[in-house]
């Protein structure tokens, strides 16, 4: 690398200049206070764990996502975390499996993955999250729904905001009944995944399946809208198991949840978002900006966690970049006016300085004459004032 490269980046890596960096701090601590407010214990996962621990259960989704190295210790496989949920699962179902009653945790941190998850995204985002542990009823699906939306709320980065709501057991019970084997379950759903109907078709087309599962397996490309398509998915999919009516009960439950909770949030019902199938059990939901193609916030029903671990328990939670959130919020340079002084050997001048900082004041020393600010603490009739910049100093 010549001289003149040695300061780039890594394609996909960002760093945080000061007004960046002092609003991202800003809102992590509004949103930390929040979520503690609450109920939630707030936890901090390692950055690397042992690669076979980091992969295990929901983890293992995340294998092409994770930087591999090894332990000059142990000689094993480390992962540099690509994903933050899967070790607060592994906290929950090993460190805190003795604490009664439903857990709450929430997390923040930085992650690490190998490719961006999409077109201009960050490869080290900046995880926040909250999850629930220990039941598996609608109230805490509705719960982290209102938590989650108040999350982004509070940011002041999202004027309107569009919830994307889903249900994977719709499509893993009509795989199921239509008797799709585990390679052609996966090939459509890659397919529906773009909603592309003459693929679909085509697809369909090619495995032997009766004409109702052929219909219902479509019909679900199109099952995308208004809390009305929940209704033409009961008659659309009326042949399907009692599984898939029960996912669509679900969805009802939660629509009149959200309804009552959350009435200024629009909602849109997608019965072929499928993000996460391979560990979510049940409801799934993103977060979108009104216009935007790129999720703010996503999460899910994962009653399968910690099973891996040694402790099957329900589980719901979402997940959120603060780096995008921080992205969308106007630029601003420090609204806190700074005050300068100049290096003084007079205890009462320490002093005084400390107490301005205390009250949460901004005071630096003059090093140069370039650090000059519009207010300074100088000495005037023995004591140490604040005053505007060039007043004389008076002993």
């Amino acid at each position: 690398m010549s001289l003149k490269e040695r300061w780039l980046l890594p394609e996909g890596i960002d760093e945080l200049m000061p007004a960046q960096a002092a609003q991202l701090e800003k809102l992590r601590r509004k949103l930390v206070d929040k979520m503690q407010a609450w109920g939630y214990q707030l936890v901090f996962p390692p950055l690397v764990e042992y690669l076979d621990s980091l992969l295990t259960g929901t983890g293992k989704s995340l294998d092409l996502q994770t930087f591999k190295l090894t332990d000059q210790m142990s000689g094993r496989l480390l992962g540099i975390r690509a994903d933050m949920t899967p070790q607060v699962a592994r906290m929950a179902a090993h460190n805190l499996r003795d604490q009664q009653g439903t857990l709450r945790l929430c997390y923040i941190g930085n992650v690490l993955h190998t490719l961006p998850d999409g077109q201009g995204t960050s490869r080290n985002p900046i995880q926040l999250g909250a999850e629930i542990y220990g039941h598996s009823g609608p109230e805490s699906d509705i719960e982290i729904l209102q938590l989650m939306v108040e999350a982004i709320t509070i940011s002041g980065a999202v004027p309107s905001l569009l919830l994307d709501l889903g249900h994977v057991g719709i499509y893993r019970g009509l795989a199921q009944h239509a008797g799709l084997n585990a390679e052609q379950e996966q090939e459509l759903f890659s397919v529906l995944q773009r909603k592309a109907l003459p693929a679909i078709e085509q697809l369909l087309a090619s495995y032997t399946l009766s004409a109702s599962n052929k219909a219902m397996l479509l019909a679900l490309a199109e099952l995308n809208g208004d809390r009305t398509i929940l209704k033409q998915a009961q008659v659309v999919l009326s042949d399907a198991p009692n599984a898939v009516h029960k996912a669509l009960t679900t969805l009802e439950t939660i629509a009149d949840m959200v309804a009552q909770r959350l009435p200024e949030v629009a909602i849109n019902f997608d019965l072929a978002e499928l993000r996460g199938y391979h560990y979510h059990t049940g409801l799934v939901f993103a977060a979108y900006q009104a216009g935007c193609a790129q999720a703010i916030a996503m999460g899910g029903r994962y009653d399968d966690i910690g099973e891996d671990f040694g402790h099957a328990q329900p589980a719901t939670g979402f997940s959120l970049d603060l780096r995008t959130l921080v992205d969308q919020l106007p630029n601003v340079q420090n609204e806190k006016e700074i005050i300068s002084v100049v290096w003084s050997d007079d205890p009462q001048q320490k002093l005084i300085v400390e107490q301005l900082r205390s009250q949460g004041k901004i005071v630096a020393y003059q090093l140069s004459d370039t650090d000059i600010t519009s207010k300074t603490l100088i000495k005037q009739e023995g004591h140490w004032v604040v005053a505007e910049t060039g007043t004389q100093t008076r002993g």
